[in-house]
Parts: structure tokens; sequence; C-alpha cells
């Protein structure tokens, strides 16, 4: 008989209208395998007045490509203030009937996986799985609250800052699995004296490692179908690329200082994709400082990505080292499609449990200063033609690991030993 998963997301809209995203790989790659798994979500878009119509009803659905989504009404949530923590409860609180009401309709689910951003997502899969009297595997995405108090919007020692702390532990200790996207998130319940080996009651055999990854058969046929025209791309010049976020997490003001630098060589130029609080200030430190190698390419979709990374000669991981502790690893999407894209990469942070280390297929700065990173640069454009092309497979090939397949058989493997669990 077919196992019904139910994997909820709390920002799973956004997946189901770009086709693509984590859960709506592992939902694909699931029924694909004879699973059936429905998709639950927030009925509204994040950080937009956008959302799907629920009429008087407190859920409605779709499906694309084969996968069912559940939109659970909601509110807007623009900005990160009061709308948006009305928004997070009222998702916790309608997912009781809506998990109640849709149960009766399409049977109840085998295991529930609650995945994070915010944690009421998680302590509603605990609550709903009890009274199903089913497994609840937790997803932690980031680490909250840690997460909260890096970015200073709380702090760790104030009453909200415990009651936080106090619901991640209960979140730990009450989950029948837990998956975490970095393989050195454990060293977290570690360091919290929370695992059972320093006298908690968290227990580190349920913790898991999936990271995120790539749909590597997607990525590669994106490069064929979505072409982008852009005469800088097609240049015969040695491509630096940086996509993502232009916010100061992502510190990109760095890589215009490296740029600055690296004025004099006219062959070496810097495409920067991406749109955030500080792009209009660094297009207009562009004007200012007469960079002519960089390029402020702005916001592109998702589906062009693959083909603007494949015409890179090497790409650029970079953050701000201090307001995120990289000690743990690295999750994010970037990474696993700048590896799928078969080029080298520069990251500007060292990370602990190294990805970049691990497959060889790039160089992690030792000081993310602006020198540093134009000096590495230079690195691998001077590389010999046999030292660039082992570091370029290296990444295709470690990328393979991290295909949504591979990471799919990690899930079912964790949902099976559970869900045995329950029906002995």
């Amino acid at each position: 008989m077919k196992k019904n998963i139910w994997i909820w997301n709390h920002y799973a809209t956004d997946m189901y209208r770009n086709c693509g995203g984590r859960h709506y790989w592992f939902a694909e790659n699931l029924i694909k395998q004879g699973y059936h798994a429905t998709v639950f979500g927030a009925n509204t878009y994040h950080n937009t007045a956008e959302f799907i119509d629920t009429g008087d009803e407190k859920y409605a659905t779709d499906t694309v490509n084969n996968i069912p989504f559940v939109f659970v009404k909601t509110t807007p949530a623009l900005g990160n203030g009061i709308a948006r923590v009305k928004n997070m409860i009222l998702f916790y609180k309608n997912l009781f009937s809506v998990a109640k009401d849709y149960a009766k309709v399409h049977g109840q689910p085998d295991v529930i996986l609650a995945s994070s951003v915010h944690p009421l997502t998680m302590v509603a899969g605990i609550q709903i799985a009890r009274k199903f009297k089913l497994p609840c595997i937790c997803e932690v995405r980031d680490l909250w609250p840690e997460a909260i108090f890096s970015f200073n919007k709380a702090k760790e020692k104030s009453f909200l800052g415990k009651i936080l702390t106090a619901g991640e532990h209960w979140i730990y200790e009450k989950a029948d699995a837990l998956i975490f996207t970095k393989e050195g998130d454990t060293d977290y319940i570690k360091e919290r004296g929370w695992d059972t080996a320093h006298g908690g009651n968290v227990d580190l055999q349920k913790c898991h490692y999936i990271n995120n990854g790539v749909d590597l058969e997607g990525f590669l046929k994106s490069i064929k179908e979505n072409i982008v025209n852009d005469k800088d791309l097609d240049a015969d010049k040695f491509n630096v690329v940086y996509t993502g976020a232009i916010r100061p997490v992502n510190n990109v003001g760095n890589i215009l200082d490296a740029a600055a630098l690296m004025k004099d060589q006219t062959n070496i130029q810097f495409l920067v994709y991406g749109d955030g609080n500080q792009l209009k200030a660094l297009k207009q430190r562009v004007i200012d400082e007469g960079l002519t190698n960089v390029k402020m390419k702005g916001y592109i979709h998702k589906q062009y990505i693959p083909y603007v990374l494949s015409k890179s000669s090497v790409n650029i991981l970079n953050y701000s080292q201090s307001q995120f502790n990289w000690s743990r690893g690295n999750s994010s999407n970037k990474l696993f499609e700048y590896m799928a894209s078969g080029k080298p990469i520069i990251s500007t942070v060292k990370m602990g449990y190294c990805i970049l280390d691990k497959y060889k297929c790039g160089i992690s700065l030792e000081g993310p200063t602006p020198e540093e990173l134009a000096k590495t640069i230079v690195k691998v454009h001077d590389m010999t033609k046999e030292q660039y092309n082992e570091m370029s497979s290296n990444a295709r090939k470690g990328a393979s690991d991290f295909d949504f397949k591979v990471l799919t058989e990690k899930l079912i493997d964790v949902m099976k030993c559970k869900i045995g669990e329950v029906s002995r």
C-alpha cells in the first residue's frame, strides 16, 4: 500500500509558482517512487501582497505537475513586523482544522514532515501527529532562535529569548526524528548540552543530515532551454559571477572592493545578478568609482540562473564573516547551483564541514578581504588548463551527490524507519 506523506512548509507557495525548490523536488521524487506526497503551505507569497484566494474556506487546493498543494488561509505578511507574526500564528492555528478536514477527504498521512523556517510549523506538526498517532519528522533549515539572536532581533537572555530557546528545545525533544540541512548542526545540540551524552534529553541517533541541493537534470536542461542574450556573458572575458540577494549579510560591496583593485586587468569582468536593499547604493558606487569592469545586472528569474552560471569562469560565494556562524557548514542553494555549473567556486568565508574542500572544487579565503579575494581570482585565472578543468570537473561530480534524487532516497530512509516504529 502506498504511504501518504504530508510535507509542511509555510512558504511553499513560492515553490508552487516556480515549480522548483526543496519540497517541490522531494514531493516530485517521492511521487515517482510510488508515494503519495502532498505539500502544505500558507496561501500568501513571501514578502508580497499576493495571495491565493481560499474564498470562505480555510484552505484551497491545486495540483501542479502531479504534485498536490494545499494552501492554508492566512493574512498578508510584508516585512518582519506584526503582520508577519500574525501570518505565522494564523498558519499554525489553521493547520489543525485544515489537517482534520483534508484527512477526512484524502485519508490520514503515514508521516508528517514539518519544516521550518519558523518553529510554529514544527510545533503544529508534532501536536497534530500525536492526534493522528503517527510520526512527525521536524526539518530544521534555520537554527531559530540563534539566527534571531545573531541579527540582534532579540536578546538570548531576555524573556522572549528564553521562551524561544525553551520552545526550540521542546521541538528537538518531542520530534520523532530531526533533519538538519547543515552537517554540523548537531554540534549546536551538543553546545547547548541538550544531547543525552551531556545529560540532556535529545537522542542524537534521531538526528539526520540532508543538505539542500539541486535538481541536476532540470538544471542541465534549463541551460539549453532558457538562454539569455547578453553581450557581457558572451564577451571573450574571464567572467567572475555572483548570483543572489544583495543585502548586508551577502556583503556584495566586498566584490566591488576587489573589482576596484583589478581595474587594470581588462580581460577580467565582474557580473553581479540579484536584487536587494543594497542594489541601488552599489549601482551608484559603480558609477562614482568608474568601475567599468563591474556590471550590476539586477534581478534575474531563477529559470535563467543555470544558463548564466554556465557562462561563468568562476563563481563567488560571498558572505559577511561576522553575521552568521559558518562553523557548522553551508546549505545555501546557490552553492549547489554553482557546483552544478561545473565551474570553480571561491568562498569569501571559511566554513566548517567545508564542501569545497571535500570535493576539491573551490577555494575558501583565509581572510575575507578585498585584497585576498582579488588575489584568489587571479590565482584561478592563472591556473593551467589541466588544473582549471580538474576543479571544474570536481564541482560537477560533487553536485551529483546533492541531486534531489539522491537526497530523496535519504529522506525515504528516515521515513521508513519512523513509519516502521509506529506500525510495530
